[in-house]
């Protein structure tokens, strides 16, 4: 029996993270989806680190000095923030706000760093991490790099090592072979979480507290 696909509740969201290891693809990743996706939003970042040749103002990051940085660090208008390679990074608060107004699921492109603290703020949010599949395969992508200022593979390497070790923490993994299929799997996982009532986890935390009330009024102690 064919089912038809669940609307968007208009004023519900989602929000879902991919992280990644430097070169390990989640940028192109993330540009397929909303490509395809035309009630998926891509997340503009602010960054204190300057822009590629082929980066656009308000389009790939909003470049920002230092100090501006700070000041909206320091005002909490972040989801999360992180410092990545020396460079600030951060999600404003307004992105998700526009977003989850229009029943939108806002894709974050972000360090993993940046990925817990979403999930701390919202843990409904999906955190997917993208894999390269080899070591040869993210030395060739890093290697591409090179004419960026400040460069230096071994501390991206080391960088890399690092972020791998949150993979485990993420609700999925997903092995960037070949782009194609990397791709359709991230767009079946947001099929499934979708599936999600609206406020779900809220209703979950919700009945639990009001079970535990009613328990405690009469008295009653759980085995």
């Amino acid at each position: 029996m064919k089912t038809e696909k669940a609307e968007k509740n208009p004023a519900s969201g989602l929000l879902l993270v991919l992280s990644a290891p430097t070169g390990g693809g989640k940028t192109t990743i993330a540009r397929r989806l909303a490509e395809a996706d035309p009630t998926l939003r891509f997340s503009v970042s602010h960054t204190t680190r300057k822009p590629r040749p082929e980066e656009r103002e308000g389009m790939d990051y909003h470049f920002v000095s230092e100090e501006d940085f700070a000041a909206m660090a320091g005002r909490g208008e972040f989801l999360e923030w992180a410092r990545v390679h020396g460079y600030g990074y951060g999600t404003h608060r307004s992105e998700r706000d526009r977003a989850f107004g229009r029943g939108e699921t806002l894709l974050l492109d972000i360090d993993v760093q940046g990925g817990l603290q979403v999930k701390k703020a919202d843990p409904s949010a999906v955190l997917v991490f993208i894999l390269p599949p080899s070591f040869e395969v993210l030395r060739e992508r890093l290697g591409r790099r090179r004419a960026e200022p400040g460069f230096d593979l071994a501390t991206r390497l080391q960088s890399a090592l690092k972020e791998l070790e949150f993979a485990s923490v993420y609700d999925y993994n997903i092995l960037n072979e070949d782009l194609g299929p990397a791709v359709d799997q991230v767009r079946r996982i947001l099929d499934v979480a979708s599936l999600r009532p609206p406020g779900a986890l809220e209703r979950v935390s919700r009945l639990s507290r009001d079970i535990t009330r009613w328990l405690r009024s009469q008295d009653v102690h759980r085995l």
